[in-house]
């Protein structure tokens, strides 16, 4: 009868890097799984794409870059834009001067952003659009982003060769 709200929060608890105090990177960092940032990063921190990877910034740590991850805990610095496609946490250390593009969001008193928050919808699959046909010509499939939508005429679409065209 009733639906079962799906839970707020992080969904992956394991960390499997370690990034010290006293370790300071320059130049971007990809990472996949979970990674605990006690240094500091001058560059881009990003998560592997299609991953659900977490960050967890301690307070010890900064970043000035920015960051792109599925879960993100921050307690430290971030200067930079934050884009969560889960789960942000701001702890009440956290310091975010740069926008924060997020699903869920929780913040506690303490955190401060110096930027815009902006919720985000989950990303949504390319949806067919059918384009309009020049008159006696067959209807051509176009993959657009529903985030994207443009007029497309005739002129710019180019036929797939034949297969007696490829060899």
């Amino acid at each position: 009868m009733f639906s079962k709200k799906k839970n707020a929060g992080i969904e992956r608890s394991r960390l499997a890097t370690l990034i010290a105090e006293d370790v300071r990177i320059t130049g971007d960092l990809q990472f996949s799984e979970g990674l605990r940032m006690d240094g500091h990063i001058k560059g881009n921190v990003s998560g592997a794409a299609g991953s659900q990877t977490l960050l967890v910034l301690s307070d010890r740590g900064s970043i000035e870059g920015n960051v792109h991850c599925y879960d993100v805990v921050v307690n430290g610095r971030i200067v930079g834009d934050l884009t969560a496609d889960h789960f942000v946490e701001l702890q009440g250390n956290a310091h975010v001067t740069g926008n924060i593009y997020y699903q869920q969001l929780q913040m506690d008193c303490g955190a401060s952003v110096e930027g815009k928050l902006k919720k985000c919808e989950p990303a949504q699959p390319a949806q067919p659009l059918l384009a309009r046909p020049a008159a006696g010509s067959e209807p051509v499939r176009v993959m657009l982003r529903e985030s994207e939508p443009r007029e497309v005429r005739p002129a710019e679409l180019k036929p797939s060769p034949s297969k007696a065209e490829r060899g």
